[in-house]
């Protein structure tokens, strides 16, 4: 059975006054997933996990700050996060960090994946109040997967 069948399948048993938490969740798209079946909370190791080792979320999609591609890359992680990383260290010095096997390089990716899916989560809320979700999900996983 399909995650999505499933989540919906036992919101639908559990009490109309109780918050939904759901474990073990953390990609984007998930997250749109469950929102849309129901879930109100979500709890996941997920973006700390992808942060330690180099995996960091960005509005165009995960990078792998370790490539060679970013070593001289002065810019941010994303150019669209106001994350204290992003505005105080460039792609250039994380890869150096994570190359080095440096600790500050996971902390520093961990602190920007937690808010990059604190902020992604932030933005759901307020397209559900705005009445704008669908349209938020499809222009997000557009530019996501791009």
């Amino acid at each position: 059975m399909p995650r999505k069948t499933w989540i919906r399948r036992v919101n639908e048993i559990l009490p109309k006054e109780k918050p939904r938490h759901l474990l073990g969740i953390g990609e984007p798209e998930d997250l749109f997933m469950g929102v849309e079946n129901g879930v109100d909370l979500f709890d996941c190791v997920l973006p700390t996990r992808n942060g330690r080792g180099g995996t960091l979320y960005t509005s165009a999609g995960k990078i792998n700050i370790r490539n060679a591609s970013f070593r001289e890359d002065t810019g941010p992680i994303d150019d669209h996060c106001q994350c204290d990383v992003c505005k105080n260290y460039s792609r250039a010095y994380l890869c150096h960090l994570y190359r080095a096997h440096e600790m500050l390089g996971g902390t520093l990716g961990s602190i920007h994946n937690l808010y990059f899916i604190i902020n992604l989560v932030k933005r759901m809320r307020e397209s559900i109040l705005d009445g704008t979700f669908f349209e938020f999900k499809k222009d997000f996983l557009k530019e996501y997967y791009r």
